[in-house]
């Protein structure tokens, strides 16, 4: 048995810092890397790719709204068209600096109300997956299981991989409780553990309302930005290691293609 933790980093901007991204890379097996449109500046965005590559953890492009002042978290009702050249260009710049770092993109990841939008929004989920497959039709996607994110990439030719959410709750349709209502982001580590312990074992785990869900993973997510998240980290993979459970990343090595050299 095994599945993959990553994480959201370099969502550092200037001055301002967010996480402890050099704490994270030692615990995660993949980095979710801003692209500059939700967060990252170039320096952060060197910074951290060198520092995955060091560590050998995967570099995933997390790639998002033109949204700085709401990190991201907003819907922009972007035009399909406009959105896919936004995503190439996010994806161009990561590129850049996995290429200093003697690395390349492993995979895509959509962030914050870009991610939630896709579940459902067939234009915008459309727009990302031909972005991916414009750029680079190797790279894989990662998403919410049952999205149509998913099901599009899947439809273009892309390898899919379905994400759960370490500190997050969930509604009884396996979606993402709203950041807006109480008890959206979970802190108790040592439950976050065990809960993405039974994801990991296939078994249910309960929904905000109490009810029983199962939830499909071949990744884990801790939220770089989420209070505690270093410690939560660690608590994911100590409980996971020790019922047996090997933490390796989903995305492996791939020819590069004309997009991602």
């Amino acid at each position: 048995m095994r599945i993959d933790l990553n994480s959201d980093l370099g969502e550092s901007f200037g001055r301002w810092e967010l996480g402890d991204d050099r704490a994270l890379l030692s615990v995660v097996t993949s980095a979710n890397v801003a692209c500059g449109f939700h967060a990252g500046d170039p320096s952060v965005l060197r910074r951290t790719t060198a520092d995955a590559k060091e560590r050998g953890v995967a570099v995933g492009a997390h790639v998002g709204y033109r949204d700085l002042a709401g990190f991201g978290r907003r819907f922009l009702d972007v035009p399909p068209a406009d959105l896919t050249n936004e995503v190439v260009y996010q994806l161009g710049a990561l590129a850049a600096f996995t290429r200093l770092a003697d690395d390349r993109i492993r995979y895509v990841k959509p962030h914050g109300a870009l991610y939630n939008t896709i579940v459902h929004h067939e234009q915008q989920a459309a727009a990302v997956v031909e972005a991916v497959r414009a750029f680079d039709p190797d790279l894989p996607v990662l998403g919410l299981p049952g999205s149509r994110f998913l099901a599009l990439a899947e439809q273009a030719g892309l390898r899919t991989y379905r994400e759960a959410f370490a500190d997050r709750a969930y509604t009884p349709d396996g979606v993402l409780v709203s950041r807006r209502e109480p008890g959206a982001v979970l802190h108790d580590p040592a439950a976050i553990a065990e809960r993405c312990l039974r994801i990991a074992q296939g078994l249910p785990v309960e929904a905000v309302d109490g009810t029983e869900i199962v939830i499909e993973a071949d990744s884990l997510c801790v939220h770089g930005d989420s209070p505690g998240a270093v410690d939560i980290a660690r608590a994911v993979a100590e409980r996971l290691r020790a019922a047996g459970v090997a933490i390796a990343p989903f995305a492996q090595e791939a020819p590069a293609a004309r997009g991602n050299a």
